[in-house]
């Protein structure tokens, strides 16, 4: 239950995230681990999800997932520090700091979702190799949209693909550990040496109804901000409901809500800024 004990904690493994993120040049594998503990979601089922499940063996060793076994073990640490935490809101808590840290926007956390140890099938994340009825199946099956669609891999302007991983080598933009809209000016500019476009990344352009929000979001950088953070929320809560204790915490999701955007505002943009300048310095080979 989340009461006003639980928010503080979340609040103290804040500030270790962004120690970590700061120190490690982690955000882009931290962005990933939160994208692919969430997005095995199915909306009819109601089964996956952001539930802390990839922790296990099981769910990690899924292709989908290879490389993702470091960030677990980074995070892990924090869990340690602050065990009343939910791997589940752990997780989603690292993403969501790993695009504020390196100059994206404030995204909304709400804590409270319970962890699990059903793992899903393989096979619900999406294969870069596909194109876009393929997108579509994929996260119209978690219950997202069109928009949802284009504004989440906008998130690929963070980090790189590592060949042995996904088959697949290099950065999507030229500043990787920036968050900013030039995952969408580099896509329309076509093929760039050294700049990497996935099969799923061409497809954003082959689609019309796709192609209006990439040309959008690469002529206003505000509006991808403001997008992307509401579908980073809805991918981060996808069958979650927001618990509150009562009593001595917390009385509504209204109360847990308001104290997280305090202690985002407070200090948030000031961390964020300094990350950015001090991620340029260098770029970590293994970061996504």
């Amino acid at each position: 239950m989340v009461d006003a004990a639980y928010v503080k904690e979340i609040e103290r493994a804040r500030r270790d995230l962004r120690a970590l993120i700061a120190s490690k040049n982690c955000a882009p594998i931290m962005l990933r681990l939160a994208w692919h503990d969430a997005g095995t979601y199915d909306v009819n089922t109601k089964t996956g999800g952001p539930n802390g499940s990839i922790r296990h063996q099981e769910e990690y060793t899924h292709g989908s997932n290879a490389g993702l076994k470091i960030a677990i073990d980074l995070l892990q640490p924090i869990k340690e520090k602050h065990p009343k935490i939910t791997y589940a809101d752990l997780y989603q808590l690292a993403g969501v700091v790993a695009v504020e840290v390196t100059g994206g926007p404030t995204i909304d956390f709400v804590p409270g979702r319970k962890d699990s140890s059903v793992c899903p099938r393989e096979g619900r994340l999406p294969d870069a190799k596909q194109g876009v009825s393929h997108l579509r199946d994929i996260f119209y099956r978690m219950g997202l949209s069109d928009k949802d669609i284009v504004a989440l891999s906008g998130g690929h302007t963070l980090g790189r693909a590592h060949p042995e991983r996904s088959g697949f080598e290099g950065p999507w933009t030229n500043e990787p550990l920036k968050f900013d809209n030039s995952y969408f000016t580099e896509l329309l500019k076509g093929e760039a040496e050294g700049l990497l476009k996935l099969p799923t990344d061409r497809a954003l352009l082959d689609d019309p109804k796709f192609r209006h929000y990439v040309e959008l979001y690469a002529k206003d950088e505000e509006l991808f901000f403001k997008d992307y953070a509401e579908s980073h929320k809805k991918l981060s809560e996808l069958g979650f409901t927001a618990r509150t204790g009562t009593g001595s915490g917390t009385g509504s999701c209204t109360d847990v809500k308001a104290g997280t955007i305090l202690a985002q505002s407070a200090v948030g943009v000031a961390v964020a800024a300094a990350v950015v300048v001090l991620s340029y310095f260098y770029e970590v080979s293994k970061s996504k």
